[in-house]
């Protein structure tokens, strides 16, 4: 049984060293970032004061966003129900959360986190969660009701939060934030969720394929997310996915095998394609991404 998700962190650039210079052996960080491998593949004569800025960002990310560390922002908002003088970073993912909780119309809902574990603890014992207590966890969820400012982030008694369907893209936004301040315009980040800056070799842009399918998906400026609702099986007969309908407490909901959206947004493609798992089709999950003018259904496999 796989109870977390595997991120795997990729950067790639095309187009770093100067016309003319010959390509010298790609520069490679390998470790581990938000509890899975992690690979860092750079091509700049700079390379590895980079790589190491980025992975000091990723640990410093995951400070905040971690359910497996217990002094992350995020645990401690959990363990506490309020948090006060929160990191930018925090409150920012959280507004993105808004935001793709009302375009998914409350498929995209952090506050599932409570049934979540409840299922996810039954699991792995073997047993079937207790009615009772299914109930109690459904009554908890509604990210209308978490308050955040900037003073104080807040949650109802009970409450608490998984920022796992959007953080990979978030921090992939930010590593992508960190490389463009160091002047790198070409460059492929993937921590789970793919952010393709500038062009490839060829200058189409980077081809990205999605598993199921064959033909490439070219992307410049643009970040990709791939989400299913099978993607982690939490019990040993393997019926058991790792996303639940936060609007019923459905623990499993119909909808893709597989869902892919891109965005200019890694953090609002990645939220988008976790809500947009739950769409009945794929005309449903376009209606949904009609209202946002930067993001696109990519792939919706059933």
């Amino acid at each position: 049984m796989t109870l977390s998700r595997r991120r795997f962190l990729t950067i790639a650039s095309a187009a770093c060293l100067s016309a003319g210079v010959a390509r010298a052996t790609p520069y490679r960080w390998n470790g581990i970032a938000l509890g899975a491998r992690a690979q860092i593949i750079l091509d700049h004569p700079d390379a590895a004061a980079i790589a190491t800025r980025a992975q000091a960002e990723i640990a410093r990310l995951e400070g905040v966003f971690s359910l497996f560390r217990a002094d992350s922002d995020l645990m401690r908002l959990n363990a506490r129900g309020r948090l006060d003088a929160p990191a930018f970073e925090l409150l920012d993912c959280l507004a993105v959360v808004r935001r793709v909780h009302e375009i998914t119309e409350g498929r995209f809902d952090p506050t599932v986190q409570p049934l979540w574990q409840i299922v996810a603890q039954s699991a792995v014992q073997g047993q079937v969660p207790a009615a009772r207590d299914l109930a109690v966890a459904k009554d908890l969820i509604g990210f209308d009701r978490v308050r955040f400012d900037s003073a104080a982030i807040q949650l109802d008694e009970g409450q608490a939060l998984t920022l796992n369907g959007i953080a990979q893209g978030y921090i992939a936004d930010r590593v992508a934030h960190l490389l463009r301040t160091e002047g790198i315009s070409d460059v492929l980040i993937d921590t789970g969720e793919i952010t393709a800056l500038g062009v490839y070799e060829d200058g189409a842009g980077w081809p990205v394929t999605i598993a199921g399918e064959n033909a490439p998906h070219l992307l410049r400026d643009r970040a990709l997310a791939t989400s299913a609702l099978m993607g982690t099986v939490l019990d040993g007969a393997g019926t058991q996915g790792h996303i639940f309908d936060p609007r019923d407490g459905t623990l499993r909901p119909r909808g893709a095998k597989q869902i892919s959206v891109s965005a200019r947004s890694a953090a609002l493609a990645d939220g988008l394609s976790t809500g947009l798992s739950m769409a009945h089709s794929a005309q449903e999950a376009s209606d949904l991404l009609s209202i946002v003018k930067d993001a696109r259904l990519e792939s919706f496999i059933t």
